[in-house]
């Protein structure tokens, strides 16, 4: 099992050289990637009422393909993941052309994770569709692949037209791997159908197991071996080196390929701070 770390996006405000020292040092205590939240705008809780989201217009946020393409520069081996990039308010052929971007500055290290997101606020702002966002990110992901692999592509879609275009240069990856995060079972058939991997949005247990079991249904209808399908876990440290050990072995017992740790949430107030805590447990934790 793959262990990297989650960025904690709303904790370290907007200081470039925690970006740095961030970055660096995860990849020096030999954590295999780095996943970065997303989001672009956040809504005003004046303005929107009876806002209930986890996050609004105070929450820092870097814009995660950017943040990646400063880390290509500054680290050599550690994964550049999207844990999810909100795909559906973005247009496609400029996610396409940014994500290429990353992949070839850093060396072939980009992992792009997508969703549908929940917030329709930003939506609005970046002039797209909340309604149909899971059909429209079906064909993005159809046409991603098609725009990193392939010098000139016409693409006659329901929601994309393309005629005779490309990127160019095309990535080191082709094409860059799609994960889907996803929390409905219309999301798990998604990611069984089309994604190189997923992102559970749950513990091992009971809902763990539902969710895995309509993914694979999903695959096994299109002819896709449900286990080569990747899945990345998540455990969040909350003040207990052991608890949050006890959470990696439940994930690699589930049978994850990947787990991110969040250090988010436990009232870190420095970069130095959530080092600290993923020093502990790098060290603590067996060998791969």
């Amino acid at each position: 099992m793959r262990i990297g770390v989650v960025f904690p996006q709303t904790e370290l405000g907007g200081d470039a050289g925690a970006v740095r020292a961030y970055g660096q040092r995860v990849e020096e205590l030999g954590f295999t990637h780095i996943l970065a939240y997303d989001h672009v705008v956040g809504a005003d809780p004046e303005v929107h009422a009876g806002w209930s989201g986890p996050y609004d217009v105070h929450t820092t946020f870097h814009e995660p393909l950017v943040m990646f393409g400063y880390l290509a520069a500054i680290t050599t081996t550690v994964e550049l993941v999207t844990g999810v990039i909100i795909l559906p308010q973005r247009q496609t052929a400029l996610v396409a052309k940014q994500a290429a971007e990353v992949d070839l500055l850093s060396g072939g290290r980009l992992r792009l994770g997508i969703g549908i997101g929940w917030n329709a606020v930003e939506y609005e702002a970046l002039g797209e569709d909340f309604g149909n966002r899971g059909k429209r990110s079906e064909e993005q992901i159809s046409l991603l692949r098609r725009l990193w692999t392939e010098p000139s592509v016409t693409f006659d879609g329901r929601y994309h037209d393309i005629t005779g275009a490309g990127l160019a240069p095309l990535p080191v990856q082709r094409p860059i791997p799609v994960w889907i995060g996803s929390a409905s079972d219309a999301g798990y058939r998604r990611a069984g159908r089309m994604a190189d991997g997923w992102f559970p949005m749950m513990a091992p247990g009971p809902g763990l197991d539902h969710a895995r079991a309509v993914l694979s249904d999903a695959a096994e209808a299109v002819g896709r071996d449900p286990s080569a399908i990747g899945m990345e876990g998540r455990t969040a440290w909350r003040g207990d080196d052991e608890a949050a050990l006890r959470g990696i072995g439940a994930w690699a017992q589930a049978g994850a390929s990947h787990l991110s740790i969040s250090t988010m949430g436990a009232g870190l107030a420095t970069v130095d701070a959530h080092l600290d805590v993923l020093s502990r447990l790098s060290a603590a934790m067996p060998a791969p």
